[in-house]
Formats: C-alpha cells, sequence, structure tokens
C-alpha cells in the first residue's frame, strides 16, 4: 500500500511536490504511476515511472508541467507539480503494476495498478 503527501490549496500559477511512500513492500523493481480523479469522473493516469526510471506521460494538458520521480532508497516516488491551474484540482493518488508480468512496466490504464493509497486533495484557486 502507498501513502501519499503534498497535497493541499495552492493559488494559479504555483507549485506543489507530492510525495508516495509506499507501505510493506519494496518499491524498487516496480512501476508506479500517479493518477487523478475529480468526483464525478473516471480517474485518469497522469505519469509513470517504470522499473527502469522510463517516464510515460499520459495526460497532454499536464506536459511540460507535471515531473514523476522516484528514489528507491526511501521507498519514494514523487510528482513534481509546476504552473497549477484550477483544473488540476483533483484528488491524487499513486499505485503500483501487480506482482507478475510486466510489472517493471507501465501501462496506460489505472485497472492495470494495484496497492493504491487513500489520495492527497490538491486545490488550485485563487
Amino acid at each position: 500500500q502507498f501513502v501519499e503527501s503534498g497535497g493541499g490549496l495552492v493559488q494559479p500559477g504555483g507549485s506543489l511536490r507530492l510525495s508516495c511512500v509506499a507501505s510493506g513492500f519494496t518499491l524498487d523493481g516496480y512501476a508506479v504511476g500517479w493518477f487523478r480523479q475529480v468526483r464525478g469522473k473516471e480517474r485518469e493516469t497522469v505519469s509513470c515511472i517504470s522499473r527502469d526510471d522510463h517516464i510515460s506521460n499520459y495526460l497532454d494538458s499536464v506536459r511540460g508541467r507535471f515531473t514523476i520521480s522516484r528514489d528507491n532508497a526511501h521507498n519514494t516516488v514523487f510528482l513534481e507539480m509546476n504552473r497549477l491551474n484550477p483544473e488540476d484540482s483533483a484528488v491524487y493518488y499513486c499505485a503500483a503494476r501487480p506482482a507478475g508480468k510486466g510489472y517493471m512496466l507501465c501501462a496506460s490504464h489505472p485497472v492495470a495498478y494495484d496497492r493504491w493509497g487513500q489520495g492527497t486533495q490538491v486545490t488550485v484557486s485563487s
């Protein structure tokens, strides 16, 4: 399971750094993704980092503004978010690919991930 943190209220144009700490298992070797969900809408995949640090970005709206990274020594994955706008407001989650075939590779759809955290709320508003 993951524990996300770092969310909060930020003004448009501001930045946040989200953290995702793995609990009960070792992150090293797994692809890990960040996702977001607005109430009433489907969860969408934001970005993913593979075992070999290959990054896949799935949302054109965040390209160039959000950056995913990992620190295996601390069992943590980060999402650096810059130039935030109100459309980025959502609950942000992280999750890992399940053990088994392809666990080290990113996938585009949230159903391909498990060990979800509880999420952290990001609100962008003036």
